[in-house]
């Protein structure tokens, strides 16, 4: 979807349906007097990045919040109303919010669309996968496109620069303070890459493995020269099959990999169940799809990020 005005007719029986009141989002409060922008993003990180750029002139809420999983989500008549009184919604693309083009059209949403992922190289997961892996969603074995961009910070000034650009060209008044806001955030991202190369500069070939529930860190892996395996698919719905994942095991024992993560967003039954079979302790929860709620460990991308790096380093140095 490019970044367009997607305009589609509304239904009088889905009008009806709509309550008078927006939903509530987490985190979203209320406009303030300074406020100029109404913005929706799809997800909370998307909705964080937004809230550093923007500043006190935008107001951000997010159709799927923290702790949830956008792979998951089904709209509502809610959103539908909460989407109308934005004039930007941000998303990420690259099929990771498969459900947003209709949300868009059924509500008849006139504002601006933001694909901030617009121009980004997306990497195939094929080499991350263990042979014979499910990916479910109609991708067949061994193939796909991995959504989840924000993995290497530098997409994510990619990101950053998209929002930048478009509130600058909706708010022009407060283009100077879109500016250095994202200026100051690129900063931030340079110092995690920088933080992050450092963590596993002590680290050789055969420990930078890593077993994950889900396929979410092509881009993480290309960045940082990491070995991701994991026995879903891109999506946290997909099964893998019973020959993968023996093959995983398999795996596991001949290299002793040590570093076994959970994610939040994943069923854990089958990554225990490897454990057990394995013998190995699993390390923490990684945050991938969804920041936590607020005062958590993964409340913004930045504390996600070093979370996630930290327990990847620790878990690696046991290989």
């Amino acid at each position: 979807m490019r970044r367009r005005h997607l305009v589609h007719l509304l239904g009088a029986n889905l009008l009806a349906s709509l309550p008078q009141r927006a939903m509530a989002t987490p985190g979203a409060g209320t406009a303030s007097a300074k406020t100029v922008l109404r913005v929706m993003t799809s997800f909370s990180i998307l909705q964080d990045l937004v809230r550093e750029v923007g500043g006190e002139r935008v107001q951000v809420q997010t159709l799927v919040g923290a702790d949830d999983d956008a792979h998951t989500f089904e709209p509502r008549p809610t959103h539908l109303r909460s989407l109308l009184e934005a004039r930007l919604l941000v998303i990420n693309g690259l099929n990771f919010e498969p459900w947003a083009e209709k949300i868009v059209k059924s509500a008849d949403f006139k504002g601006e669309v933001l694909v901030v992922s617009q121009g980004l190289q997306a990497p195939r997961f094929e080499a991350n996968l263990p042979r014979g892996a499910n990916h479910g969603h109609g991708h067949g074995h061994g193939h796909g496109i991995d959504p989840h961009a924000w993995q290497d910070p530098h997409n994510v000034a990619h990101y950053v620069q998209a929002i930048a650009d478009t509130l600058c060209r909706l708010d022009p008044d407060g283009a100077a303070a879109y500016r250095s806001h994202a200026q100051a955030y690129l900063a931030d991202l340079r110092q995690l890459d920088a933080w992050i190369m450092a963590q596993f500069a002590d680290l050789h070939a055969g420990q930078l493995q890593v077993i994950t529930s889900h396929t979410a860190f092509a881009y993480f892996a290309a960045r940082y020269k990491v070995r991701f395996l994991a026995p879903q698919g891109i999506s946290t719905e997909s099964r893998p099959s019973a020959q993968a994942v023996a093959r995983l095991i398999q795996l596991i024992r001949k290299e002793r990999i040590r570093a076994v993560f959970l994610e939040r967003m994943s069923d854990s039954k089958l990554l225990k169940q490897i454990a057990r079979d394995t013998g190995i302790t699993l390390g923490p929860a990684l945050y991938v799809d969804a920041l936590t709620a607020p005062g958590g460990d993964g409340d913004t991308y930045l504390k996600m990020m070093r979370h996630n790096v930290t327990a990847l380093a620790q878990g690696m140095r046991q290989n």
